[in-house]
């Protein structure tokens, strides 16, 4: 099985239509899924990155706010055959004994990209994105997109972004020079769908959370994603799981024209 590249806006980007969300390999605490998980070994870790490359998928999601997944991430890896693009974020971090925390200085931004890049193992970032705690606008008009920028100028990143909680947010991200935006669009979650729109406007290719409702729709997964990917400015729709049979099964369920 293999799925077709859909580019990233207008970066040289071309992406799964799925993603793979990693926050369920790094943290199990704080999070709000229907049940309670396990972390999952590293051998199991590594077959599965195994079985989303097999599956056609190529870019995971991760963050400093998974708890241990991005160090996760960079130390299995190298044991895997396959290439992968990269997105992370900034803004948040989360310990378990201190939870969420949240920091959008440009001091802070700047040694987040630096621990992202020593933790990934990697001298270069695909994707980076603010990682919104609600105050989209407040952190943007406060330059929070500069050091993003600049380390995209510098080369260290290839596209930036928001991933954001509201409309205005996306619009301003959009209006700073973002690349692409991190959006909730589902059947019961649509207050940003808008935002399609605005990124069709600047080119800007779109990122798809909680597409499935962290799991408890009803609506079919074909439905989903028929709804989703008629839209060309929809890159790629993120996936949380660490289960072998859901990850098969939300490939299987992608729109035939879409699958290789």
């Amino acid at each position: 099985m293999g799925m077709t590249r859909r580019p990233l806006g207008q970066t040289d980007l071309l992406l799964s239509p799925i993603g793979l969300g990693t926050v369920k390999i790094g943290r199990n605490t704080d999070v709000k899924y229907p049940e309670g998980f396990e972390l999952p070994s590293d051998q199991a870790v590594v077959d599965l990155l195994k079985l989303a490359a097999s599956l056609g998928i190529n870019c995971l999601d991760t963050a400093p706010a998974y708890g241990e997944s991005e160090k996760r991430l960079g130390e299995l890896l190298p044991h895997i055959n396959e290439s992968f693009h990269l997105i992370t974020k900034v803004g948040e971090s989360y310990a378990k004994d201190t939870g969420s925390h949240y920091d959008f200085s440009e001091k802070a931004i700047i040694e987040s990209i630096e621990r992202s890049l020593k933790r990934l193992n990697r001298d270069h970032l695909d994707v980076v994105l603010l990682h919104s705690d609600g105050h989209d606008v407040e952190h943007l008009q406060a330059g929070a997109f500069n050091p993003l920028i600049q380390a995209r100028d510098e080369g260290l990143i290839t596209a930036i972004g928001l991933s954001g909680k509201t409309i205005e947010g996306g619009r301003l991200a959009l209006e700073q020079g973002a690349d692409c935006l991190m959006i909730t669009l589902n059947p019961q979650q649509q207050d940003e769908r808008p935002l399609i729109a605005d990124a069709e406007q600047f080119g800007a290719g779109l990122l798809i959370k909680k597409a499935l409702g962290s799991g408890r729709l009803i609506t079919s997964m074909s439905e989903i994603f028929h709804a989703l990917f008629v839209h060309s400015q929809i890159t790629s729709a993120i996936i949380g799981t660490i289960n072998p049979v859901h990850l098969q099964d939300n490939c299987r369920a992608l729109p035939a024209e879409i699958q290789t």
